[in-house]
């Protein structure tokens, strides 16, 4: 009991930083493919590899080199761009400047998507702590009971992550993190578990869905 309750409150100082550093941050998007190598430089700061599913700021730069791809979704408006290198690219509020090089492919997400990609890189940290250290807290209870606003929210964000899973590529797990967020807004964990045994069937090894299919695990018990 006493795991269970310090994990509790982890994952709330940890929701209070991340809210705080939200505000704080100047976040324009998100890192939601990569594949190669494919490093970055924040303005006055040294150049470092990029990260899977890395919040972007505007005026960072991308280093993409050849055979390597990066994909930047922007929340506001919902640009998603793909670029494959060489090629770089410097990030701004809502789309990319890359000189006279243009995107391999551009799309526009529907408008609530965005907002709650934005979550995805908390979502992984929140399931990490919460297999942080070999404790694992097991069982989820029952469901909440929604209101029918809550209950009409789910159902669209599950037929807009039918449309989204339609229009991507197979390995793309854009639209099951999204789906994921938004059930994990009402703790709808037995609605997760298929999300997530989907995303790592999609992307197997990677260590992030790993990470969610664990924590998913520890919530309904199986």
């Amino acid at each position: 009991m006493k795991s269970f309750q310090h994990l509790l409150r982890a994952l709330a100082v940890l929701g209070l930083a991340i809210g705080v550093a939200h505000a704080q941050s100047g976040d324009v998007g998100l890192i939601n493919l990569l594949s190669g190598d494919v490093s970055y430089q924040p303005d006055g700061a040294p150049a470092s590899k990029a990260q899977a599913f890395m919040k972007v700021r505007s005026g960072d730069r991308f280093t993409v080199a050849a055979g390597a791809q990066l994909r930047i979704v922007y929340f506001q408006g919902g640009r998603q761009e793909t670029w494959r290198g060489p090629v770089t690219v410097k990030a701004g509020a809502q789309q990319s400047d890359a000189g006279s090089a243009q995107p391999a492919q551009v799309s526009t997400l529907p408008g609530a998507v965005p907002q709650k990609i934005a979550q995805v890189p908390e979502l992984i940290q929140i399931a990490k702590l919460g297999r942080s250290g070999g404790v694992a807290v097991r069982g989820g209870g029952k469901p909440p009971r929604l209101t029918a606003d809550q209950l009409a929210e789910v159902n669209g964000a599950k037929d807009t992550y039918k449309k989204m899973r339609a229009a991507s590529s197979n390995d793309d797990i854009t639209p099951e993190l999204y789906l994921y967020s938004v059930l994990q807004d009402y703790l709808l964990y037995d609605d997760i578990k298929p999300v997530v045994e989907e995303t790592a069937k999609r992307q197997p090894g990677n260590p992030d869905v790993d990470a969610l299919v664990a924590y998913v695990k520890t919530r309904t018990g199986n």
